[in-house]
């Protein structure tokens, strides 16, 4: 069975640092693209950073430069190393998977909150 589990979050002050990690399990790695999303309440879920299989990253405006995504093959593991955290950074940060040829599969990791206090 696919699955994927966050792990990392938590509460940090302003300026400070966090990683946020994801293990996948029931699927072949190596095929799928990653990313990072985050969600507030009462918003859309936003993409926050990706990762393709080939490791080609990209990241939103308001993260670039701040936040790292990565990930090890080998550990079937995607992390997102978050620097100089701000408050708006606060959010439920959710891994997420996409096939990376043709066919429709994705899935969801099941979130992990970070607050980032002022």
């Amino acid at each position: 069975q696919e699955q994927l589990v966050e792990s990392g979050g938590g509460l940090v002050q302003a300026g400070g640092s966090l990683r946020v990690s994801c293990a996948a399990s029931g699927l072949t790695f190596t095929l799928y693209n990653l990313a990072w999303y985050r969600q507030t309440p009462g918003e859309q879920r936003e993409l926050v950073a990706g990762i393709t299989k080939d490791g080609v990253t990209n990241y939103a405006d308001s993260v670039r430069g701040r936040f790292i995504i990565s990930r090890d093959n080998d550990k079937n593991t995607v992390a997102l190393q978050m620097n100089s955290l701000k408050p708006e950074d606060t959010a439920v940060y959710y891994c997420y998977a996409r096939f990376a040829f043709g066919r429709q599969l994705t899935y969801w990791g099941q979130g992990t909150q970070v607050t980032v206090s002022s």
